[in-house]
């Protein structure tokens, strides 16, 4: 699975590396995300265009807004992103930085199914109302920034927990991720070695108390990711 974006301004270099990788394009999940400035019925699809052009793919698998625009109309989007699905650009649709009230308007909007909302998400932030709302609609939740951008190392409860088990606390996050239903989780790493370390977590299962403790550490709700444009985020009851 490749995560990409217009914004990263890496989808020619991911391109190439897919290329240079020859890895058989069925193994490989490729998404890609629509900048907000390409919303609108035209911009959208003439937008993703060029990102297939930089991937030198005549599809992905899966095409997501990147944050919600409140200038556009969310019929206009949907129905551009809906099209660009029929004509063959992408296999899925989804979004991302989300609010439950959006996704609502989302799932209502958009002919094909909302695939997925990818939040940030990691031990500390609480994102309940996210994962309850995407879970009654059907959707799945893409966690982002998973590992809190490397403060989970220095988390006393996840050092613990890995001592036991002969893990890091990087390992025992991303086990906490895969024990959690419709939740898929997508750590960043430029290290070959920690990359493998992340996928290295199905030697061992939390215990209930265990994925209870770490959910727990939501309670200081640090959110890390809160651009100017981001929406008026849910907060937990």
């Amino acid at each position: 699975m490749i995560d990409t974006a217009q914004a990263y301004e890496n989808e020619t270099h991911v391109g190439r590396g897919i290329a240079d990788s020859q890895t058989p394009r069925d193994d490989l999940w490729v998404t890609t995300k629509i900048w907000t400035s390409e919303f609108k019925d035209g911009d959208l699809q003439a937008s993703l265009r060029k990102s297939l052009e930089r991937l030198d793919l005549d599809h992905v698998d899966l095409v997501l807004l990147h944050w919600p625009n409140k200038d556009v109309s969310m019929e206009e989007t949907f129905a551009a992103l809906n099209d660009a699905r029929s004509k063959g650009m992408t296999k899925h649709i989804g979004v991302s930085n989300f609010t439950v009230e959006q996704m609502g308007q989302a799932v209502k909007l958009s002919e094909a199914p909302i695939l997925t909302n990818q939040v940030e998400y990691h031990p500390f932030i609480n994102q309940t109302p996210v994962l309850e709302a995407a879970h009654a609609l059907g959707m799945s939740v893409t966690a982002y920034s998973p590992l809190a951008q490397g403060q989970v190392f220095d988390d006393a409860v996840l050092k613990e927990i890995g001592e036991k088990y002969g893990k890091s606390p990087a390992q025992v996050t991303v086990r906490w991720f895969v024990q959690q239903p419709g939740v898929i989780t997508i750590p960043r790493s430029s290290s070959p070695e920690h990359i493998a370390a992340n996928n290295d977590v199905q030697d061992f299962e939390l215990t209930a108390q265990e994925m209870g403790r770490i959910t727990a550490l939501n309670a200081n709700h640090k959110r890390l990711i809160d651009p100017s444009w981001a929406p008026e985020w849910d907060t937990a009851a």
